[in-house]
């Protein structure tokens, strides 16, 4: 027999999971279990649901008496530190499966009369703004109760970036951490990724191109909040790959109210039929916005950029055309001019390679900043797959970071250049009555 066929040794096997309960619980014991035995991935994911830094144990299936009621949470976190100890409960659930209401609130409720810190809810959905809750619950059990929330392809790119950039001190713990992310990337562990835009999404989208959407259709919000949590997913996804905190730029408004975030998107899909969001990566020249154009069916990325701020024109736009040599010909590059209004000077990158002046309107103007811009087709369907929405927003991304943000550097002026002796101009002579006693660096060198 081929050695080929034999199936590795796995510390986490993804075999004989029969069932939602059995993938359940064994997505929360391997998580937990790696959380205490990996000391840096316990720190990481504690640490952003407000715990202190110290040893962290865990546990599962815990018993708790609410009323007349025998309740399981699955799973417990209690992070200690010298006298200090933070405990939160944990509640897990896995593939399509939903957070419910009214679990969460009673796990809430344990969690008040034990007097824990929080409760920690992990499941394959997505708040659209991130320290939002994809749940609804009760305000008012939140008064001495914190609600967190984890996607779980959050929890993966976290195991992912700690242990492929940050790193793990111990070897074997590595291994762990390795196996973790090996049995999370498994289909079967349901531990899924974002894979549909919502059931109101076919009727939306056909309401845009038709021009029926109102603001009070409650599809529009539900499609509004996917496209948010695309977005984070997004995120997520491509700071996987870079090995770097990739957030959605939301202003400070939008995270305090993430409703009237939503509001707005509604309204401009209404009015104008797009979806827009915003995504800020670490060292690149700028924010990466993202357009989904759902009348026009098409899919647009673009990064705004700094123009020099020395040099002519001509030479400020060859400098941008310089940096995108590998970028496709069907790039849009859009250039604004100084004290402007409205928009500027556009081409495509094939017609600005060959003419650089035609991004220039008026030679008298400098050129404050341009535009890149690339264009891809929309899917259409609400899954995953081709001709799916979401699959053409990740290549769009992937490929427009790929073959143009990652080559742009923002433009520095010049250091100072030393002056060599030869250009200093000689020191005009001076009246003896006005020479000071002190020695100054404006003094003749002495002669002999």
């Amino acid at each position: 027999m081929s050695e080929e066929t034999w199936l590795a040794a796995r510390l986490i096997p993804t075999s004989g999971i029969n069932g939602a309960d059995e993938q359940e619980r064994r997505a929360t014991s391997a998580l937990l279990a790696v959380m205490s035995a990996v000391r840096e991935f316990g720190r990481a994911l504690t640490q952003s649901v407000g715990a202190p830094a110290g040893t962290v144990q865990t546990f599962i299936e815990v018993p708790f008496k609410l009323g007349d009621q025998q309740l399981f949470p699955d799973g417990l976190i209690r992070v200690t530190r010298g006298q200090r100890q933070w405990t939160a409960l944990v509640e897990v659930k896995t593939g399509s499966n939903a957070l419910r209401t009214e679990q969460v609130e009673a796990y809430l409720d344990i969690a008040r009369e034990q007097g824990f810190d929080a409760l920690l809810t992990i499941s394959n959905e997505i708040a659209p703004v991130p320290g939002q809750h994809p749940t609804t619950v009760d305000r008012r059990k939140l008064r001495k109760v914190a609600l967190h929330h984890l996607p779980w392809t959050e929890v993966l790119t976290q195991a992912v970036l700690q242990k492929e950039y940050r790193g793990v001190a111990d070897p074997d713990q590595a291994w762990v951490l390795g196996e973790l992310i090996r049995y999370l990337e498994h289909p079967r562990s349901g531990a899924l990724e974002f894979s549909d835009m919502g059931p109101a999404w076919v009727q939306v989208r056909e309401a845009v191109s038709a021009g029926t959407l109102r603001a009070g259709d409650g599809g529009a919000a539900q499609v509004a909040g996917r496209f948010d949590a695309l977005i984070r997913y997004v995120c997520l996804r491509l700071g996987r790959r870079l090995g770097t905190e990739v957030t959605p730029a939301l202003s400070r408004r939008d995270l305090a109210d993430p409703a009237a975030r939503t509001q707005w998107l509604v309204n401009q899909l209404v009015s104008t039929g797009t979806l827009t969001g915003s995504i800020r990566i670490p060292g690149s020249v700028g924010s990466l916005q993202v357009t989904a154009d759902l009348r026009a069916g098409q899919v647009i990325c673009h990064v705004d950029v700094d123009a020099p701020r020395t040099g002519r024109p001509t030479t400020r736009v060859n400098w941008l055309v310089r940096q995108l040599r590998d970028a496709p010909d069907n790039v849009r590059i859009e250039a604004f001019a100084m004290h402007a209004r409205g928009g500027g000077a556009t081409d495509l990158l094939r017609q600005v390679r060959a003419e650089p002046t035609t991004l220039i309107s008026d030679p008298a103007r400098e050129l404050r900043a341009f535009r890149v811009a690339q264009s891809t087709a929309a899917g259409t369907k609400r899954g995953s797959g081709r001709g799916a929405f979401i699959d053409s927003v990740l290549n769009a991304v992937d490929e427009f970071y790929e073959q143009i943000i990652q080559n742009l550097k923002p433009w520095l002026p010049a250091p100072p250049r030393l002056r060599s002796p030869e250009e200093i101009a000689p020191v005009q002579p001076v009246a003896p009555s006005l020479i000071s006693t002190a020695i100054s660096s404006q003094d003749d060198p002495p002669s002999g």
